[in-house]
């Protein structure tokens, strides 16, 4: 298993290659938290098991893992640019997940990721800076994203 800031660090990384290798933006601290909600939703709807052990909370602007939102908060609304690579220790599963949730997610906005959580019962029935319950985002995702 791995740590949400690790799984963050592999997201900026990746995204990283893109920039310069295609037209994309760097990952702000809001689109990051929501590609990590995505991540952890699609491991435990596909392979039944978290990707990482962090909690997942319902703030105001959609789920946030707390510890990474700390570690990135000075940059605002900016794109990330400063951080450390992640270490490269991910299972093929989690490699899988990760990809997959960069191609599907990935290509969405901050704003436009944050509009879709707060569409999604996970974070609707959750009561604000309550932790999202692993049980409901792993039914939720089976449901709505795995055939």
């Amino acid at each position: 298993m791995q740590t949400a800031d690790n799984v963050a660090r592999w997201f900026l990384s990746r995204n990283n290659l893109k920039f310069f290798a295609e037209d994309t933006e760097y990952i702000s601290n809001l689109k990051l938290q929501k590609l990590l909600y995505y991540a952890q939703g699609m491991h435990l709807a596909i392979y039944g098991k978290k990707l990482f052990d962090d909690p997942i909370v319902a703030w105001m602007h959609g789920p946030v893992v707390e510890s990474v939102y700390q570690t990135y908060k000075n940059n605002g609304a900016r794109g990330i640019i400063d951080f450390e690579p992640p270490d490269e220790n991910f299972t093929k599963e989690e490699e899988d997940t990760l990809q997959f949730t960069q191609n599907a997610f990935g290509q969405f906005s901050a704003w436009k990721l944050r509009d879709m959580t707060h569409n999604e019962l996970t974070w609707k029935e959750t009561p604000r800076n309550a932790e999202i319950p692993v049980d409901k985002m792993k039914i939720y995702f089976e449901r709505n994203y795995v055939e």
